[in-house]
């Protein structure tokens, strides 16, 4: 496969170097600064002097002189590579600046600050990995979503409606989102209270900026989401913990921190809480909301996965009795169908949304308008509540399984609630677990896990972590727990 770009080759004309030699240096500039890699394709010798406007055995001149010094290997039918194994190259050469060199480790600058403390797993070969409560995007419906973007690509296309538009995100879309939030969930919008995000990471971002500065206090959850931490953090605020029980937020708690200092804002992930799973009670529910009011603060909801409830209906959101506009409602459609999807949302008071676009502005102008209106069509048409139901009834299954062989494999060991909602277990280990050690033996053993030093807001690490179900099917669910069970029984 031949270069997609062509080579910036400089030929000087009245230079005492051969026209040849110049471009086998050039070359060799390209490959010493890692431009050309081992293995990369070259042009044909037809191509590149026509691009040169030199003459093709010029070229050939070249790429002989390349091969024969082993820098190049010419295949037959193939045609001319970078060769995988490059000269060594003596102090002499090295003086000429024919020497292999990369791109430095570290800027010549200053980095400011420090780098979130945000854990990140990439997918590795022969490993499986318990993520927080991902879905599973097997079950994405992709042929329905393709001819939604097919055809949403085309009418925007034919309407000139690919440039750039409204940063709160398509109006369709918006008016969706409204629309499903005011049937569903009890609030009470329209589409100028909503505006899209690149997922609900984004837009626990803007809310972060928008409401926490320098100086600060932001009150979360003992145990809480790591980015939506880390956000406010970088924020300049102060983020403070607030009590965790079985109920949910200790909003008793709450109010003793907002009597010692001043609240900005509270982030609550009140319907399934993050890490632990446990719903606000609703006697708290209605306390955080007259907090609210008698210390001015405002309430950063996120419901992160609203739909994924399985005992009972879901609890309507905080948002659905907020007579005061206290609330900032955060919402994703990733959960329901794939985080790669990038759809999150912000519902909140006009003035907030219009901030939220201002701010969308500086960093990311606004999303995909084609695939906003897909999604708004497969709103319409049905297919993303056929879906809904769809993957509730896999995950519940799934949800049964998983508990079933962490009963039969781990026994006393553990401890855990069977979550009423929400697609992870939140796994309680002795105290004397070494949790460290078990995370690196149980990846040496082929399994990845979360420590739960990563979700703890502040004070010491602890024995537990949050094991999401849904993203494997019955067979992995199955190999994991196992190689788990190895890693435990290793270092007890």
């Amino acid at each position: 496969m031949l270069r997609p770009w062509e080579f910036k080759i400089r030929i000087r004309r009245n230079s005492r170097t051969a026209v040849f030699l110049q471009i086998a240096h050039a070359l060799i500039e390209e490959i010493r600064r890692g431009r050309l890699a081992p293995g990369s394709a070259l042009p044909g010798t037809r191509e590149l002097a026509e691009s040169l406007d030199v003459n093709r055995k010029t070229v050939v001149q070249a790429y002989e002189e390349l091969t024969a010094q082993g820098w190049l290997a010419a295949e037959r039918t193939r045609g001319t590579f970078v060769s995988s194994e490059l000269p060594a190259v003596d102090g002499d050469a090295a003086a000429h600046g024919l020497h292999a060199a990369h791109m430095p480790e570290r800027p010549d600058f200053r980095l400011i600050g420090a780098a979130p403390d945000i854990p990140l797993f990439l997918p590795e070969k022969n490993l499986l990995v318990f993520d927080d409560g991902a879905p599973d995007t097997r079950h994405m419906p992709v042929a329905a979503l393709a001819r939604a973007y097919r055809s949403a690509l085309t009418a925007a296309a034919r309407g000139n409606r690919l440039g750039y538009g409204d940063p709160r995100g398509s109006f369709a879309l918006r008016n969706a989102v409204s629309n499903m939030l005011n049937l569903d969930r009890g609030l009470t919008t329209t589409a100028d209270n909503i505006c899209l995000t690149r997922g609900s990471q984004m837009a626990i971002y803007l809310a972060a900026r928008i409401l926490a500065g320098p100086k600060d206090t932001v009150a979360i959850e003992a145990l809480s989401y790591p980015p939506a931490r880390e956000s406010f953090r970088a924020a300049g605020a102060e983020v403070v913990a607030v009590g965790l029980d079985a109920q949910g937020m200790r909003v008793d708690d709450l109010e003793v921190t907002c009597r010692k200092k001043r609240v900005r804002a509270v982030y609550v992930t009140p319907h399934h809480q993050f890490p632990t799973t446990v719903l606000l009670k609703p006697d708290r529910r209605l306390r955080l909301m007259s907090l609210a009011e008698q210390f001015g603060f405002a309430i950063i909801e996120d419901d992160y996965d609203h739909e994924f409830h399985f005992s009972h209906q879901p609890m309507l959101p905080l948002a659905s009795a907020d007579p005061w506009g206290k609330v900032v409602y955060i919402g994703s459609m990733s959960k329901l169908l794939t985080p790669s999807l990038r759809l999150g949302y912000l519902a909140a008071p006009k003035s907030f949304i219009d901030r939220a676009a201002a701010e969308i502005m500086l960093i990311d102008r606004q999303g995909d308008p084609a695939m906003e209106a897909a999604v708004a069509e497969l709103i319409a048409n049905g297919e993303i509540h056929r879906h809904t139901r769809k993957a509730m009834k896999i995950y519940a299954e799934r949800r049964v399984f998983f508990a079933a062989l962490l009963a039969e494999r781990f026994g006393a060991a553990i401890e855990f609630d069977l979550p009423d909602g929400g697609l992870a277990v939140w796994l309680r280990f002795a105290k004397t677990v070494d949790f460290d050690l078990l995370v690196r033996t149980a990846r040496a053993k082929g399994v990845q896990i979360l420590p739960g030093g990563v979700f703890v807001t502040s004070g010491k690490p602890i024995a537990a972590t949050r094991l999401g179900f849904a993203s494997m099917n019955a067979a992995e669910l199955d190999r994991a727990t196992r190689r788990l069970q190895r890693a435990l029984t290793a270092i007890s």
